[in-house]
C-alpha cells in the first residue's frame, strides 16, 4: 500500500495519473467529489474501476466517517467520469496542497468539468434541511490557499481570477434539471471554514451578515485549484442542518451547533443520504449531453 507523501508536486500528480490511466477503460471528461454522507448517489454509474486511495501513488488517505476513500472510474449518463468517494480536509491536518492533490491528478487525466458536493449547515432562513444549494460564490475564511508558494506554471497562471469560480452555465443547468424533476435547487454563497469545531452563535450571525447562505469545511480549496487548472466548476451543497442562532430549539442545538456526539453525526449523515437521490438526479442531468467531447 502506498504511503501519502509529505509534498505533492507536478511529478507526483503525473505519476498518480499514469498509474490510473493504465487501469481506466476511458479518460474521464468530468469528475465528481462526494462529500459527507453522499457516497451512495451512484445508482446510475457504470463502474469500470474501483481502487482504494491508499493504492494510488502519493494519494492522501481519508480519515473522516462516511468517506470511503475510493477512486472510481466509469460512465455516468453516457459520460466518462471519475468519482472520488471521499475527500480530504484541512482539519484532518492535511496541507492545502494535499487537500487539492486529487484535483491535480484529475487535471493530468484531462478532466474539464468538476462537480464538488458537500454537506453543509444552512444559514439562510429560507432554506431547510434536505435542500440542495448550487454554490454561486464562496467566502474563503480558512486562512489558507492551495496556491501559496511558488507557482507551478504547468498547472496554471500565477493569479487566477475567481470572480466566476462557479460556472453560471452549470448552475443554470442544475436549476433546470431540478425544476423538471419537481424540486427547487437553491442558490447562494458558501462560507468555507477550517473546522473541525462548528460555529458559535456569534459566528453564525457574522457569516450571515457578510452574505453567506451555507457554511462548511470543504470545497473552497478544491475550487481554487480547479479554477487554477482551467476547469468548469459546479458546487452542490446538501443542507444537512440549519444554523439559525436566534431560533435554536433543543433539537436544533444538537444538530446545528455540535456534532461531537455519534447521534448528531448520524443525523447529519442521514439527512445527506436522504437527499442523495435528488443530488444524483442533478448530476445525471448535468452529465447528460457531456457524453461527447
Amino acid at each position: 500500500m502506498a504511503q501519502p507523501s509529505l509534498s505533492h508536486t507536478f511529478e507526483h500528480a503525473a505519476q498518480a495519473a499514469a498509474f490510473l490511466q493504465t487501469r481506466l477503460k476511458q479518460a474521464p471528461r468530468a469528475a465528481i467529489i462526494l462529500g459527507t454522507g453522499l457516497g451512495q448517489v451512484m445508482e446510475d454509474f457504470t463502474i469500470d474501476l474501483a481502487i482504494d486511495y491508499g493504492d494510488i501513488p502519493h494519494f492522501p488517505l481519508s480519515t473522516v466517517q462516511s468517506h470511503q476513500g475510493r477512486f472510481i472510474g466509469g460512465s455516468w449518463a453516457g459520460c466518462p467520469v471519475a468519482v472520488l468517494q471521499g475527500r480530504f480536509h484541512l482539519y484532518e491536518g492535511y496541507a492545502a496542497a494535499a487537500v487539492t492533490f486529487p484535483i491535480r491528478v484529475l487535471q493530468a487525466l484531462g478532466v474539464g468539468t468538476m462537480i464538488l458536493t458537500n454537506a453543509s449547515g444552512g444559514l439562510n432562513p429560507t432554506f431547510q434541511a434536505g435542500d440542495i444549494m448550487a454554490i454561486e460564490d464562496h467566502i474563503n475564511l480558512t486562512g489558507d490557499n492551495p496556491l501559496l508558494g511558488p507557482n507551478e506554471e504547468r498547472w496554471g497562471e500565477r493569479f487566477p481570477t475567481m470572480t466566476q469560480a462557479y460556472s453560471p452555465d452549470l448552475i443554470q443547468t442544475a436549476r433546470q434539471v431540478g425544476s423538471k424533476a419537481g424540486f427547487d435547487v437553491q442558490t447562494g454563497v458558501y462560507a468555507g471554514l477550517k473546522g473541525p469545531s462548528l460555529e458559535t452563535g456569534a459566528e453564525m450571525r457574522f457569516l450571515r451578515t457578510i452574505g453567506a447562505d451555507a457554511v462548511g469545511f470543504s470545497t473552497v480549496m478544491e475550487t481554487i485549484a480547479a479554477v487554477h487548472a482551467g476547469m468548469q466548476v459546479l458546487g452542490l451543497s446538501t443542507i444537512t442542518n440549519m444554523c439559525l442562532p436566534d431560533a435554536l430549539s433543543e433539537t436544533t442545538v444538537t444538530t446545528a451547533t455540535s456534532v461531537t456526539t455519534e447521534t448528531s453525526v448520524a443525523e447529519i449523515i442521514a439527512t445527506a443520504e436522504a437527499a442523495a437521490p435528488r443530488l444524483a438526479t442533478l448530476i445525471s442531468g448535468i452529465l447528460n449531453g457531456r457524453s461527447s467531447p
